[in-house]
């Protein structure tokens, strides 16, 4: 479903400052893998995600979507197919608009768009059906605005509009990150439903050790911009987080600031 081949990303091109914050990544994903990514701050995680849906344009390298060669086409004409969700709850929904309002936009995501009634009668009764099946009672605040939500309830609202015009590969970068330990798995375990429900694709960046083990079918852990470890299946699941730990000393890399060690 997307490779992507001898990629870089640099910032502050020939400059005092530059830094190659992706160096030459190569990787595969097989439709219906679920990749979780760790590894040091800065190590790149983030901006691989960025290059997958087009918020970053790669410096070199190919990356292929689908068999079409993708790394020079527009966020916007992705967003149909790649959704991405981001750390901060309020990047991934507009906070002066109405729950009704942000879903109407999102389904819409993709679609040539001209004027007419955003929000009608029967795409209101959907979206009640669908915010139900999450358990928070949205489905009553359709008109709230999605200001007044927690950080937790923007989060599962855009877990819903990410999948909700048919993407079929998901970019998490850290949606966990901003919620307290209770709510981070009640949004946890929303987003694995949604991801067996809907059958994605799906590329997850997390801090959290003990995550990356316990979800998906493959993990890869990054520093200094480079994939330094891969493992899938069973090797994944036999995982430690001390082995995890052990493979990043191996690799050159320094866990004594680094919020990498958040494994509870």
């Amino acid at each position: 479903m997307l490779s992507l081949r001898s990629v870089y990303k640099y910032f502050n091109r020939s400059t005092p400052n530059e830094v190659c914050a992706v160096y030459n990544v190569n990787l595969d994903v097989a439709e219906g893998d679920f990749i979780t990514i760790i590894g040091s701050n800065g190590g790149g995680k983030s901006t691989l995600l960025g290059m997958i849906c087009g918020l970053v344009v790669a410096d070199a390298g190919v990356i292929v979507f689908d068999g079409r060669d993708i790394t020079r086409v527009p966020a916007f004409r992705r967003a149909a197919s790649i959704a991405r969700i981001a750390q901060n709850p309020a990047e991934s929904v507009c906070l002066g608009m109405t729950i009704e309002e942000n879903l109407a936009m999102a389904a819409r995501r993709g679609q040539i768009r001209g004027l007419r009634r955003g929000v009608t009668a029967r795409g209101r009764d959907n979206f009640r059906r669908l915010l139900a099946s999450i358990g928070l009672g949205l489905e009553t605040r359709l008109t709230a605005r999605v200001g007044t939500l927690s950080g937790g309830q923007r989060q599962a609202l855009a877990l819903q509009m990410a999948t909700l015009s048919g993407a079929r590969l998901l970019l998490l970068d850290e949606h966990l990150a901003a919620l307290d330990p209770k709510t981070s798995e009640a949004v946890m375990t929303l987003t694995a439903a949604l991801i067996r429900e809907r059958r994605l694709t799906t590329l997850m960046v997390t801090h959290r050790m003990q995550d990356a083990i316990r979800w998906g079918n493959r993990l890869a852990m990054m520093h200094a911009g480079r994939i330094i470890f891969e493992a899938r299946d069973a090797v994944k699941a036999a995982l430690t987080v001390d082995a995890l730990v052990a493979k990043f000393h191996q690799a050159g890399g320094d866990l004594a600031e680094d919020r990498l060690l958040l494994t509870n």
